[in-house]
């Protein structure tokens, strides 16, 4: 009997010792893990706060910057934050309701426009002391109080898409040969883009004529607009007779806009009588009845870039924003802006 307590003693220890060293060898493993991470933290995600950085330097670069508009109607210069500016303009310049891409797309072009514009130290026809207009010569921009009032009851749903698409290409712009482009946008095609020397005087490498089929779909797309025999002639500066023809059509541009007319013997290029005629597009029809003239448009707006109607269509068809702007914009990189923005920061 004294043998056997010997043997039940040895056997409880080594019992004991089958609980207690897994725990032991456990411990120092568990205090690891939790050292390395807050709780419910995957912290196989450590590298994506250090890709995360140079986003957020470059975001930092944009809160340096303040954009100087001149408020047309008000006659007063408003000193606005770089971020807060982009948001005005994409408010202004694109439907909240358009798609998510679309819109970014849209925050990509206003970015590059204004990051350009600050570089080059371009104010032409800006009044001392700003460095662009809330005008269509530069971006159509609108400041928070002027968003509550055009959208009311939308206004959150509206600003909030609107901030996402500015933030989500956040320090990116637009460039050709390593240099900011002329971002160029408008409203509506009519199924195409123009070049750049059909419409203004210059080749442009990436403002080339591209294809635009979805601007078909925009309310914009046809319009009319009647002026008397007598305006038609005194705006154009030209007789036009007593017949039904009217001038002849003697060019036409690679966007299939009206390159030239002529008025026995008077030439005008498309532009020229769409500004005279304060039309939506240079490509337009006309045709006489009696003592007026019915002129018949297709597309809304110059014609150069992008196309804003178009830009939706293809994010509605599922292209990201950034195939819209490399169809748009022929050639074209998106890169980062930072060391241009911090240039513009050196520099005030």
């Amino acid at each position: 009997m004294n043998k056997i307590k010997p043997l039940i003693l040895l056997a409880a220890i080594l019992f004991a010792l089958t609980l207690i060293v897994p725990t032991v060898l456990v411990l120092p493993f568990a205090d690891k893990h939790q050292a390395s991470g807050k709780l419910g933290e995957d912290i196989t995600k450590a590298s994506a706060k250090t890709k995360d950085a140079k986003a957020a330097s470059t975001a930092d670069s944009e809160t340096a910057v303040d954009v100087a508009v001149f408020r047309s109607s008000k006659k007063v210069i408003e000193k606005v934050p770089f971020e807060d500016y982009l948001v005005g303009v994409v408010a202004a310049e694109m439907p909240a309701e358009f798609k998510e891409e679309a819109l970014k797309a849209q925050a990509l072009a206003a970015r590059t426009y204004i990051v350009n514009k600050l570089i080059s130290k371009d104010t032409m026809g800006v009044p001392k002391g700003a460095q662009v207009t809330d005008t269509q010569i530069h971006q159509v921009y609108k400041n928070d109080e002027e968003m509550r009032r055009d959208w009311g009851k939308d206004y959150s749903w509206k600003k909030g898409k609107i901030i996402e698409a500015v933030r989500a290409t956040s320090g990116q712009i637009l460039t050709y040969d390593g240099k900011p482009i002329d971002a160029l946008f408008f409203s509506t095609g009519n199924g195409y883009t123009e070049n750049s020397e059909d419409y203004w005087s210059g080749n442009i490498p990436y403002l080339r004529s591209v294809s635009s089929p979805w601007d078909k779909k925009s309310p914009k797309f046809s319009s009319q607009k009647v002026l008397t025999v007598k305006e038609f002639e005194a705006k154009l500066g030209v007789k036009i007779g007593a017949g039904s023809t009217i001038g002849k059509i003697v060019e036409r541009t690679t966007g299939k806009r009206v390159g030239k007319v002529d008025f026995n013997g008077k030439v005008l290029s498309g532009p020229d009588i769409r500004t005279k005629l304060d039309l939506r597009s240079s490509d337009f029809a006309w045709e006489r009845k009696g003592d007026t003239i019915v002129v018949t448009t297709k597309g809304f707006g110059h014609g150069v870039g992008m196309s804003q109607y178009g830009a939706n269509g293809m994010a509605e068809e599922g292209s990201n924003y950034q195939e819209i702007v490399k169809h748009y914009y022929q050639g074209v990189e998106i890169t980062s802006a930072e060391s241009m923005l911090a240039t513009i920061t050196a520099q005030k």
